[in-house]
């Protein structure tokens, strides 16, 4: 066996030990919420996961949920009741310069992410990532201020990771974000972004705070109203009823493998570490 097979089998052995441990918090974060009746729905990379393998994408190092604002506040509040030193929420609120999601991170594990290697100032463990899945009126008008409005907070917060901007829009946001004051205007910005999150009928949901475009990001009520399940690994996690509408939206023709630059985007991870803490590394 040559070196360079060797030391890929190593990789795909490491990759799956860490798959296994972002499984493990998964775990934790369903029966919490299975046992509070709270929902979430997996999502992006996990859904199509599910479908297409039956578990995590073999290169995919990450596992992403949706939940409603006011599911994941409750969510929130039993995290704390249950009282678990395993784990950590670490969330927008209290790591500055931060995207609106949260992470759910396990303590005496390393995950480094390249972009964050020098924040002394936050947790580096293995997570997974709780994405908040927001309402807007079927008004196509204010479906586009929210949706410029999600992109402005966006780019706020890859500006803060040394992110290169793609088209001169983005690099015009950028400099317009050295200019004002950026830290306000993204405080106006979620406040607008949260105002429709009451709504009870004539609405979809949306989540534009990525990269995804307009139309990747605007979803059917239906389609997060009321959740299923489907097998992930060795168990079975929460999701859409119409996941695969849902993943032909996001991602088009989603059984077709990605060609092999797209799937090292997938990776995270700069340092991983299933077994020590990310102290050790810093």
């Amino acid at each position: 066996m040559s070196e360079k097979t060797n030391e890929f089998i190593i990789q795909e052995q490491n990759l799956r030990m860490l798959q296994m441990k972002i499984l493990y918090i998964m775990k934790y974060v369903d029966k919490l919420c299975r046992k509070n009746g709270l929902t979430y729905f997996i999502m992006g990379g996990t859904a199509l996961g599910a479908v297409r393998h039956g578990g995590f994408i073999p290169w995919d190092d990450d596992l992403d949920i949706f939940m409603t604002p006011d599911q994941y506040e409750q969510f929130k509040r039993v995290f704390y009741e249950d009282g678990s030193n395993e784990f950590v929420i670490q969330e927008w609120r209290t790591v500055p310069e931060y995207l609106e999601y949260a992470k759910v991170r396990m303590n005496g594990t390393t995950y480094i992410e390249a972009n964050f290697r020098d924040r002394k100032d936050m947790h580096h463990g293995i997570y997974i990532d709780i994405m908040i899945l927001h309402k807007v009126p079927k008004n196509p008008i204010l479906q586009r201020i929210i949706y410029v409005q999600s992109k402005f907070v966006t780019i706020y917060g890859l500006s803060q990771r040394n992110w290169k901007p793609k088209n001169k829009l983005q690099a015009m946001v950028l400099v317009l974000l050295n200019i004002l004051p950026k830290q306000s205007l993204a405080r106006w910005c979620y406040k607008k972004i949260y105002k429709f999150d009451t709504m009870e009928e004539g609405f979809f949901f949306c989540y534009w705070i990525t990269p995804a475009k307009f139309n990747k990001g605007l979803f059917s009520q239906d389609w997060f109203e009321f959740p299923t399940e489907i097998l992930f690994e060795d168990t079975r996690l929460l999701c859409s009823n119409y996941i695969k509408d849902y993943l032909s939206c996001r991602y088009g023709d989603y059984l077709k493998f990605p060609k092999e630059e797209e799937r090292k985007k997938s990776v995270h991870a700069e340092i991983y570490d299933a077994n020590k803490t990310y102290i050790e590394y810093m």
